[in-house]
């Protein structure tokens, strides 16, 4: 997706009420390829319920200074565009899905 694309993507979800969780990712981390199935996996049972966003850092640097995201995979979740949590590295399915419904 094209940087303004992706922007005005961002821009847009995070107007509305449900949960956005952003994802930074690296196409050649090891540990974000280990960690898309998990984001894909936790997309399928939330559903419509909470927007996802992937970023691809190597296109979109400027999200990362932004964010300050130094590190990959790394998340940030928003909640009516407020930041409500962020993390990064390995996690288990089981905490990504319990934060994301925590705040739908």
């Amino acid at each position: 997706m094209a940087n303004q694309a992706l922007d005005d993507q961002l821009v847009q979800y995070l107007g509305e009420a449900k949960p956005t969780l952003v994802c930074f990712f690296s196409p050649t981390c090891p540990r974000c390829a280990e960690m898309r199935p998990v984001i894909e996996e936790v997309k399928e049972k939330i559903g419509d319920r909470a927007n996802f966003v992937e970023v691809d850092t190597t296109q979109s640097q400027d999200l990362m200074k932004t964010y300050k995201v130094d590190s990959h995979p790394y998340y940030i979740l928003f909640k009516d565009g407020q930041e409500v949590w962020r993390d990064g590295g390995r996690k288990p399915y089981s905490e990504i899905i319990d934060m994301v419904r925590r705040f739908i």
